[in-house]
């Protein structure tokens, strides 16, 4: 991540991102924040005059109308600008921004600002209800709002899955793949009458002479009719031989010295019989296209009489790691930082159905990444850093030079608002993610995974809500994502959730999206799922009080 952008982040200076001491208590209690008082709301800093946003064809709308834009010049600041807005006096309360194209509520959200010393900027979750007068209004950024800028991902990986051919692979080959069309039943399941039990086949009412002859086994050809009066010995999964009233299990029946069986309770004709096509008739339809094959659905085929699956290709990406400040290992030095998303990303979206092709380090060189992002044979492209417009923030200018258009141009989310979503010629993309390791964390929940779902064929899942343990701070305008773990049937906020910080998300098991002014305890709040497990206990118990750093 460039100076530029670190500047273009408000609440990132040292003391907003700085770590609280270690009072020497257990480290893993301080990642879960406690509830808080309710903060008091800060004056917005005035703003001063805006350039003008670029009018001419480079920011030309699409010709859909959903209000694409091709990229253009940087505006010179890490948030792209928004409008000019009036200079002088404002009148009390925010101003309002130009919608962006599926945001029906356009809300204002803070302008840039260079890092501060002072305390974190707060908001009131709920606001006192009597009426104030701000002099100097926070002015909007022209970004789109969260909700919309997923919407908008998962618009762009259905049209770019469309032309994907399906391909079929040996089940041993096909975890983690997605259907491309409905599994069907090629038989009957099961496919002949089969004893659910191990015990007695008797015909007829009781008590029954038993047939000495041998017992009927799974995988055994079946025997004749069993005659009316008698009883064989059968195993669970054996077929069931013709004439058959019920099976008996070997614990609800008794035997006398005269070769006789006897019940010991009541038999019902049919009993512990599992009958042809009691789960499915051939033909039937077992799973919808799009689904993701487990290990279950795997068994299932198997046993519906598959050998190979159509599946759909995996979305293939590539990541390009940005930035000349960046070290593959040891320790930080000389102001060289290491690199922690380029070990991140890879698995990250492994996880999440991809086929990473390679993760590469370019350097602060604009021709350099103009060549990655135009010779990739990746269906998604995902780079880090270098989105905001300072002297080495490469990304906005290659992607003019590419031609490519921009679908999302910042986002109102905190961490990582400066994200992007471009499409590339081809049905390619591209996915511009903050240098912030936490901040691209957002990105890619944002706009990277809905859209990698979407590429490939997999429905993508409703949001479900959780309620949340303890009070947390909101930004005043736009949502915010917070790492957060599941305890019980709510979730527990988690400390070190400021932009750059990975601590927090390290523990966690999802991140609540909590709405602008934030939220109080005991609110129902949409959780993002990780994709992966997390142990429990990971992170549990009170602990140090949550910060706030907004990017």
């Amino acid at each position: 991540m460039t100076s530029q952008e670190r500047a273009a982040e408000p609440g990132t200076g040292p003391e907003a991102a700085s770590e609280p001491e270690s009072d020497g208590s257990d480290e893993a209690l301080a990642l879960v924040a406690p509830p808080r008082a309710q903060p008091r709301a800060a004056a917005s800093r005035p703003a001063g005059p805006r350039p003008a946003e670029p009018r001419d064809a480079a920011y030309r709308s699409a010709a859909s109308g959903s209000g694409e834009r091709s990229t253009g010049p940087a505006t010179g600041s890490g948030e792209r600008s928004a409008d000019p807005a009036p200079a002088g006096p404002a009148s009390p309360g925010p101003a309002s921004a130009d919608p962006r194209p599926g945001d029906p509520h356009p809300s204002p959200s803070h302008r840039a600002e260079s890092p501060r010393t002072g305390p974190s900027h707060r908001a009131e979750p709920h606001p006192d209800p009597s009426p104030r007068t701000d002099p100097h209004p926070a002015q909007p950024h022209r970004a789109t709002a969260w909700p919309a800028a997923r919407a908008v991902a998962v618009r762009a990986g259905e049209a770019g899955g469309g032309g994907r051919e399906a391909r079929r692979m040996p089940l041993g080959q096909a975890l983690g793949q997605v259907l491309a069309e409905p599994l069907r039943a090629l038989t009957d399941l099961p496919s002949f009458d089969t004893s659910a039990m191990d015990g007695w086949a008797v015909a007829g009412p009781g008590p029954w002479q038993i047939n000495e002859e041998g017992a009927v086994l799974a995988g055994h050809a079946p025997l004749a009719p069993l005659a009316d009066g008698t009883a064989v010995r059968i195993a669970t999964g054996a077929r069931v031989p013709p004439e058959t009233t019920a099976v008996i299990r070997s614990e609800h029946s008794r035997t006398d010295a005269g070769g006789h069986l006897h019940a010991r309770r009541e038999v019902l004709p049919g009993q512990d019989i599992r009958p042809r096509g009691q789960e499915c008739r051939s033909g039937d339809r077992l799973l919808p296209a799009g689904t993701v094959v487990t290990p279950a659905v795997l068994g299932l085929a198997a046993a519906a009489g598959y050998d190979e699956l159509a599946t759909l290709p995996r979305p293939r990406v590539e990541v390009l790691v940005l930035g000349d400040e960046l070290l593959t290992e040891g320790l930080p030095h000389d102001g060289l930082i290491r690199d922690a998303l380029g070990p991140m990303l890879g698995p990250w979206l492994n996880a999440l159905g991809a086929d990473v092709l390679a993760t590469r380090r370019i350097g602060d060189d604009a021709d350099a990444l103009y060549a990655a992002v135009t010779g990739s044979e990746a269906d998604l492209v995902i780079t880090t850093g270098g989105t905001a417009a300072g002297p080495v923030d490469h990304v906005h200018p290659v992607l003019a030079k590419a031609g490519a258009v921009l679908l999302v141009d910042g986002v109102k989310v905190r961490p990582g608002h400066p994200m992007l979503l471009a499409r590339l010629d081809g049905d390619r993309h591209l996915v511009g993610l903050p240098g912030n390791p936490l901040a691209a964390v957002s990105g890619l929940l944002t706009l990277a995974e809905p859209l990698l779902h979407a590429l490939a064929g997999a429905p993508f899942q409703p949001p479900y809500r959780v309620s949340v343990r303890d009070e947390v701070q909101g930004h005043p305008y736009d949502t915010r994502l917070v790492p957060v773990v599941h305890r019980g049937d709510e979730v527990v906020p988690l400390h070190y959730n400021g932009p750059a910080m990975l601590r927090g998300i390290a523990a966690a098991d999802g991140m609540a999206v909590v709405p602008p002014g934030g939220a109080r305890s005991g609110d129902a709040l949409e959780i993002l799922d990780l994709p992966w497990p997390v142990a429990p206990g990971q992170a549990p118990g009170p602990g140090a009080s949550q910060g706030a750093c907004f990017t």
